[in-house]
């Protein structure tokens, strides 16, 4: 049974989805914008407000946090979100991120738009 367990698998073994949400956290960071599934999309914005809350603090330990959990990236995506994404929120508690849904495709699946907020 699940209960308790809130979150979504997106039909994913623990290691494919941390992958996979770590992927997407580094492109949402890149670009600023991503187009996925609305259930990625929501699974997504958690995980993306966290980073952005670790990185407000700008220390030394959240830049070790932050790096962990996007995987070890590139130097750049960390300097990014540090210097760029992160100052643009310290007057906002929350709500850095908006997914849009887009509408169905014809697979079949819900298509949304998650972007930070300008």
């Amino acid at each position: 049974m699940r209960h308790a367990n809130k979150n979504r698998t997106l039909s994913r073994s623990a290691g494919q989805r941390t992958a996979l949400l770590r992927g997407l956290s580094v492109s949402l960071i890149e670009t600023g914008k991503i187009t996925t599934t609305a259930a990625k999309a929501k699974e997504l914005q958690p995980r993306i407000e966290r980073l952005v809350t670790f990185a407000k603090r700008n220390t030394i330990a959240s830049r070790r946090l932050v790096a962990s959990r996007l995987g070890e990236p590139k130097d750049d995506v960390i300097k990014k979100l540090f210097t760029e994404i992160a100052p643009k929120f310290t007057e906002r508690n929350g709500g850095y991120t908006r997914v849009i849904k887009m509408g169905r495709t014809k697979s079949g699946r819900d298509l949304a738009v998650i972007e930070f907020v300008a």
